[in-house]
């Protein structure tokens, strides 16, 4: 079984489901949500073993598996992971099961096709991140895509077609570039897509700078970095909870796991040589994007905008190649996909009973909503990054990695601080303390036991990874090391 153990994490959610497809109509709406429960529940158990028996000494791919696919042209269908990958492939089985309690009762049309798309996305993500062949890498990047469309495009807000093209458009067409790229690889590497084949491959400063900013491109939608950022705003607005949630925990972390698994080891020359834009990029993001996250009055939107912010952390850590910077931006990944989750599942707790995500028409909650004024608080002050919570500790080691490489890339990032706490706590206040002001906030009621259930669940996890990170530091600093080990030597011919 552990042959074929990331075959069962790709493809068990896919085929769970098509199963639940095939249960119908909107008459099957209970039978489609438990099957869908059942499917993202057995997605997750299939998963564990990926931790319980990775060995986190070696840097070499595990639980790997590969079979010609197209012989013609030397595809096969293969897969492995590391301890870049291992976590993300965690991370995506767990949030897909909390979307699918979250959508429990709120989603009451096409409730199987919407159960369903997370299902089939989880899958194809899994997929992204186990894939070493690269057109599989190729297949599995751009179908994940198409059930996102979907979520956002049929169970979206009022211009959920407009934010749902934007956001198709934009990642679609950014990744053109990616293939075309491929193919050359494909061709200097005497005919091989095996993607460690290509980590081998002597390419010219040329070639490496123009793929450079072909993979920037495709990555960098994705991340998503300045200035192809303004998709996530309105795809954030737009979409149901649940896709924001996925979003935000996943979708995002496909696009910096691009950079290590593409950038960073095929390109080492260019990406020395051109580190100063990624960094650039990064900084002007987390300053720029703060102060635009500071104005906004949607709550959804401020949190889309704060997600570019937090983002810009992991890709200044990638582009220090430093081990502190680089294990920083993965701990701020898997980091951000908790926190982020959180906060647009409590977001969604207040939509789903006065239906507005505008600050303005609430406040006073804590009078109302005690309980859940405790968890956002705890969230809140994950996202502003206060110590002993996840959102502290991967920014902490990515500032103390860029005052080890240059003490004003440290004190930029380090204003997140200041700004990612006055929009987040600035928030919080207007929503939650102070009288009520709006007669529809008298009558809504606290959480219920399901809401509970995600929250404390994800505090717990925000909690513990503030507290202690070791576990996951520990799985990833072997593959870490020995890929800037990698990046350190010269590809030039």
């Amino acid at each position: 079984m552990l042959n074929n153990l990331l075959t069962l994490v790709i493809w068990v959610p896919i085929l769970a489901g098509a199963v639940v497809l095939a249960t119908g109509s909107d008459r099957n709406a209970v039978l489609a949500r438990w099957l869908a429960l059942a499917g993202a529940l057995l997605g997750l158990i299939v998963a564990i073993p990926l931790a319980t028996g990775f060995d986190s000494t070696t840097s070499a791919m595990q639980f790997v598996e590969k079979t010609p696919w197209i012989p013609a042209f030397n595809i096969h269908y293969h897969l492995g992971i590391d301890g870049i990958s291992m976590p993300l492939i965690l991370l995506n089985s767990f949030i897909t099961v909390l979307v699918i309690i979250a959508g429990w009762q709120v989603i009451q049309d096409r409730v199987a096709q919407y159960m369903a798309a997370f299902l089939i996305m989880s899958g194809l993500i899994n997929g992204v991140f186990a894939a070493l062949d690269g057109i599989l890498f190729y297949v599995f990047f751009e179908a994940m895509l198409i059930p996102l469309y979907l979520i956002i495009g049929v169970w979206g807000g009022p211009n959920r077609v407009y934010a749902a093209l934007k956001f198709f458009l934009y990642t679609l067409l950014g990744s053109f570039l990616m293939l075309v790229s491929m193919i050359y690889l494909y061709f200097q590497s005497g005919g091989s897509f095996d993607i460690l084949t290509w980590h081998g491959t002597v390419l010219g400063m040329t070639a490496q700078t123009l793929m450079f900013f072909a993979f920037l491109l495709a990555f960098g939608v994705k991340v998503p970095m300045l200035p192809v950022h303004t998709w996530l705003p309105d795809a954030h607005v737009e979409a149901p909870t649940g896709g924001s949630v996925v979003l935000a925990a996943i979708t995002l972390k496909v696009g910096a796991y691009g950079f290590l698994r593409f950038i960073l080891p095929i390109l080492p020359d260019a990406s020395h040589e051109l580190a100063w834009v990624v960094i650039m990029l990064s900084l002007i993001a987390v300053v720029y994007i703060g102060l635009v996250a500071l104005v906004q009055a949607d709550m959804k939107k401020l949190i889309a905008y704060s997600s570019v912010a937090h983002m810009g952390f992991v890709t200044l850590g990638f582009f220090l190649f430093n081990p502190l910077g680089a294990e920083g931006g993965l701990v701020q990944m898997v980091s951000h996909g908790f926190v982020s989750a959180a906060l647009f599942l409590c977001i969604g707790v207040m939509y789903d009973r006065l239906h507005s995500r505008q600050i303005k028409d609430y406040g006073g909650l804590a009078s109302r909503m005690p309980v859940f004024a405790a968890f956002f608080m705890l969230f809140a002050m994950a996202n502003s990054g206060l110590p002993a919570t996840s959102g502290f500790v991967g920014e902490f080691m990515v500032i103390m990695a860029s005052s080890q490489v240059n003490f004003w890339y440290a004190l930029v990032i380090a204003t997140t601080l200041i700004t990612g706490a006055s929009y987040t706590l600035w928030m919080y206040k207007r929503v939650v303390f102070g009288a009520i002001t709006n007669p529809h906030v008298e009558e809504m009621t606290d959480v219920n036991a399901r809401e509970i259930l995600l929250l404390g669940v994800l505090a717990v996890l925000v909690l513990g990874m503030g507290v202690y990170p070791k576990p996951l530091t520990d799985v990833m600093h072997v593959s870490v090391v020995d890929l800037l080990a990698h990046v350190a030597q010269s590809k030039l011919p």
